[in-house]
């Protein structure tokens, strides 16, 4: 894995977009660019960047990581609604698709493949919703959400009672098919579980290990 480390989340978020930019404008392969999305607190910056980016949103075709399970779309809280406030409002891309059932792999390996996936990394090393002792051969699936990662995520509801017990998530093997993946970082609370992912065993206790695995990861940590 190459790695990056920043002295402001600015930057890392402006290099990203940049990164980014410079992929979809000169795209070889196809007319068309997939971009894997992650949602999150990590993304943010980098969602408000690409939206004053000048690029042709309407040849790219996102697919997010991951969904939850039991909340309508508009809910103030699913993904689908955090992805259309924070960045597809402001522009319009060729299709964006999000996990809803087994089928989801398929549909990407019908659409030519994702170009590059933007990933965050949890406190417990999960990926996507791809908890601890996730198979590395796992593919998209409803998953049961642990109560660490239920306990991360209700800084966004009223209660950790009001958070989701399942998700749809891409799995490891989905996520390890992109060609290109974006690892991001955000705080010291960050750094052991990204040091371990990065330099440790690659072990299901730690599903972000298994990233070691693939050939071109490019890792954006900000302290």
């Amino acid at each position: 894995m190459n790695i990056d480390i920043y002295n402001s989340y600015d930057n890392m978020c402006k290099k990203v977009v940049e990164d980014i930019r410079y992929a979809i404008n000169f795209n070889m392969f196809s007319e068309y660019f997939t971009l894997g999305l992650a949602t999150g607190s990590t993304p943010l910056g980098i969602y408000e960047y690409m939206r004053d980016e000048n690029w042709e949103a309407n040849k790219v075709t996102t697919f997010n990581l991951d969904e939850y399970s039991d909340l309508p779309y508009n809910h103030p809280q699913s993904y689908e609604h955090f992805m259309e406030e924070n960045l597809f409002m402001y522009k319009q891309f060729r299709h964006s698709y999000f996990p809803e059932n087994e089928r989801y792999d398929d549909l990407i390996k019908n659409k030519g493949g994702i170009d590059i996936q933007i990933l965050g990394i949890g406190t417990n090393g999960h990926i996507a919703f791809n908890e601890p002792g996730s198979s590395r051969d796992s593919l998209t699936r409803k998953v049961e959400l642990t109560e660490n990662t239920r306990k991360d995520n209700s800084r966004f509801f009223d209660s950790i009672d009001d958070v989701p017990t399942h998700a749809w998530t891409m799995g490891i093997e989905s996520i390890m098919r992109a060609r290109q993946i974006y690892l991001l970082a955000n705080g010291k609370h960050k750094k052991d579980i990204l040091e371990k992912a990065v330099y440790g065993d690659i072990t299901p206790d730690i599903p972000a290990s298994f990233l070691q695995e693939h050939d071109n990861v490019q890792v954006f940590y900000c302290d």
